[in-house]
């Protein structure tokens, strides 16, 4: 592309269009998290929700085995937050196969009832605190979109 006219005039104010055009151009990556959850008719999960209306993006699957190829498909997301009471297998084994797949991978379960004992994750938290949820992953892995919230 061939410099602007307007660059020979006033090559400051130029180049500061062009970087701000940049700044506002440049890809932003947002978090993306694999949610595990029952699937209830006519119902959109809590995490799902507040996940998404925190401007994280989200991939959902109902049952062990659908997060297991899900999470296959998609190795790069940023964490996983499932349901202990998922279908299909008991936590700890779907951690551990979740693991396999990628073992650095943040792991939150979540459990209506209190402390679980799927110990194997990184964090546990109760299924009615989606406050607590949101707080967590905000210092776990920020979202660079965190301040168009605000707005």
């Amino acid at each position: 592309m061939p410099p602007s006219p307007f660059l020979k005039f006033c090559p400051q104010v130029s180049l500061l269009a062009i970087g701000v055009a940049h700044l506002h151009t440049s890809p932003v990556i947002r978090p993306c998290f694999l949610v595990i959850d029952h699937e209830f008719p006519d119902s959109i999960s809590t995490r799902k929700l507040v996940l998404e209306t925190a401007k994280y993006n989200v991939i959902t699957a109902y049952s062990a085995k659908e997060a297991v190829e899900t999470f296959r498909l998609f190795p790069g997301i940023s964490g996983i937050v499932m349901n202990e009471a998922v279908t299909g297998t008991d936590c700890a084994s779907l951690v551990n196969e979740l693991r396999a797949i990628r073992s650095d991978i943040l792991l939150i379960v979540t459990s209506s009832r209190g402390p679980t004992d799927c110990v194997v994750a990184d964090h546990q938290l109760d299924n009615f605190d989606p406050a607590a949820l949101l707080n967590l992953l905000r210092k776990l892995v920020p979202n660079p979109l965190e301040h168009y919230l605000s707005e």
